[in-house]
């Protein structure tokens, strides 16, 4: 394929390759000019009924797909867009700028937690001879009273945005506002401190996204589109590898949730690693953080191989597991229906919302505190069957009632409360991810299949449902796999939670859960066009519809029916 570098946006001097340039013929690749490559693109796409065109000249066609454009010296001496020396400036500065974000929102979190569920209820319930009878009143007073507070952050600060709204922008802006930055911290805040299932890294993610476009755009001065998404990218990588501990798993996490199978920017996963390994860096330094597993299970030995029947085992469970999430989905949509109905969707109505959402998330709490907050300690309490003295964050840690989880019913009751808790919890309004509350969830049924089939190993079990459930809902097959194998230690079980994942993917294939997951609309022309910053004519028709490639800093993000590109 004929490398062409003709009219960069850039006033530097370009590498004299001839049109006709062709890579190293003892490598057995036939060389093709990059002029016939586009005209097959045309033949194609007229042969389908649809006509692609460009009608900008060939000789300004310039692809920042390209990393080795000349020799490393020269590419960082003019920092030409997209190459090598660019991306690891980028990657670095986004990846520091990430990492100290994420740590200030997670002191700022800690610290918070802490006051409101430990020293408070303390100062109020302990210290002055409350009975203990009544303790359980504080996760009532806590939890409405914060859900109020989720429901005026969105009313005063704005509309914060979620998860699917964070792959929206990707696809159709490549780049998050920062105007939703402040919003979503207020909003996520008050969620997570309220006991709401979800956790911070979705609002991580958010949060970081913006800031790598926009380091992108305001700081770098970039205008192409597919190399701002790649900077967008990295910011999401960077926050999820941050926050999971596990570069290679929270970045890939990142990019495979933008699609329904598998990472469709996959061109930009190599920097965006790369940005995650920083930023994992920079947030475990100032947080004093180990980079390490979390959960463990005393008393049961890991295991030290895997066999094939463990293959099987995964591959059935992750069967049980896509069923489960089917079932969830459905439930998940009979409530979102309810709120709908009742006119609490809007975001004028935001306060009644949440507290409609909180009701549900209180009850749960008061009576399986189990399925209080997002899971992440509280996956430690789940999957070893420990009291529930051991839960991390709420306080009571018994409840109103002393319920413990023990048996192969009360691991039921745990698993269904916690999805019944998520959903209420998203459709209530609040504000942060549903991972590790699906990992929780999917722990505690793990522990009842364990009751029934206590021949499959204890950690198959509740990994391999733990990562069946969470691909069903987020499409993550990869990351999911290599992250519950790294939080767990369990490296030996990766094969089976490989299988879950992956059946449980094919499984739901037909049930897309996060509408805003689309198959990938401007393949081609990110791989073959450049979208000029510089002329108002640099165009791709489609259709008979030109599409503009520049990124327009008031541009607003689509409807779902209408992408940048229809190819």
């Amino acid at each position: 394929i004929t490398i062409r570098h003709d009219n960069c946006t850039s006033s530097a001097p370009q590498p004299n390759v001839s049109q006709t340039s062709s890579l190293p013929q003892d490598n057995g690749v036939t060389a093709v000019p990059l002029k016939s490559v586009t005209q097959e693109m045309h033949q194609q796409a007229q042969a389908e009924g649809k006509s692609y065109s460009s009608s900008s000249s060939y000789s300004r066609e310039h692809r920042v797909l390209i990393k080795t454009q000349s020799s490393f010296w020269e590419d960082a001496a003019y920092f030409r867009g997209g190459s090598v020396p660019h991306s690891i400036i980028l990657a670095t500065v986004i990846g520091i700028v990430c990492g100290s974000s994420a740590f200030v929102y997670y002191a700022a979190l800690e610290y918070m937690l802490d006051l409101l569920w430990e020293d408070l209820p303390e100062l109020i319930f302990v210290n002055t001879g409350v009975s203990e009878s009544l303790y359980w009143l504080w996760i009532p007073i806590l939890g409405f009273s914060l859900a109020a507070c989720v429901g005026i952050t969105v009313i005063v600060m704005g509309e914060p945005g979620d998860l699917p709204y964070t792959i929206k922008c990707v696809h159709e802006k490549a780049y998050v506002a920062m105007d939703h930055v402040m919003p979503m911290v207020g909003a996520s805040f008050f969620s997570i401190l309220g006991g709401g299932s979800l956790g911070p890294e979705a609002p991580l993610v958010a949060i970081c996204a913006a800031i790598g476009g926009f380091i992108s755009r305001t700081i770098f001065g970039c205008t192409d589109r597919n190399l701002i998404r790649k900077h967008t990218l990295m910011g999401m990588a960077g926050a999820l590898a941050a926050f999971f501990g596990c570069p290679i798993g929270g970045s890939l996490f990142a990019l495979e949730v933008n699609s329904r199978f598998g990472v469709e920017y996959f061109e930009h996963s190599i920097e965006a690693i790369f940005s995650g390994e920083v930023c994992l860096a920079v947030f475990r330094t100032l947080a004093r953080l180990p980079i390490k597993y979390i959960w463990t299970m005393p008393g049961v030995a890991k295991l030290d191989g895997a066999e094939t029947i463990q293959i099987l085992y995964g591959t059935c469970i992750g069967l049980f597991g896509a069923l489960v999430a089917w079932a969830f989905a459905r439930f998940h949509a009979t409530v979102m229906g309810f709120f709908a109905r009742n006119n609490l969707l809007e975001n004028h109505r935001a306060v009644h919302r949440a507290l409609a959402g909180s009701i549900v998330i209180v009850i749960l709490g008061t009576l399986v505190p189990q399925t209080m907050f997002w899971g992440e300690y509280e996956f430690q309490t789940v999957w070893t069957m420990s009291p529930a003295s051991t839960l991390e964050h709420i306080w009571p840690t018994t409840g109103a009632t002393g319920f413990e989880m023990n048996s192969f019913w009360t691991a039921v009751i745990v698993g269904v409360a916690k999805l019944v808790a998520i959903s209420f919890t998203v459709a209530g309004g609040y504000r942060g991810g549903y991972i590790f509350p699906v990992f929780c969830s999917g722990a505690a049924f793990g522990r009842a299949i364990f009751c029934l089939f206590p021949f499959i190993p204890v950690q198959l079990c509740t990994l391999c449902m733990a990562a069946a459930m969470n691909v069903a809902l987020t499409r993550t097959s990869l990351a999911t796999t290599l992250i519950l194998s790294y939080l767990s230690a369990e490296q030996a079980s990766l094969s089976s939670i490989l299988a879950a994942s992956l059946t449980s993917l094919f499984a739901t294939a037909y049930m897309p859960f996060i509408k805003s997951q689309v198959d990938r609309a401007d393949l081609d022309a990110a791989l073959y066009f450049h979208f000029d910053s510089s002329s108002s004519d640099d165009e791709v028709t489609v259709d008979g519809e030109k599409q503009q490639g520049k990124v327009d800093e008031n541009d607003e993000v689509a409807s779902e029916d209408k992408p940048l590109l229809i190819v």
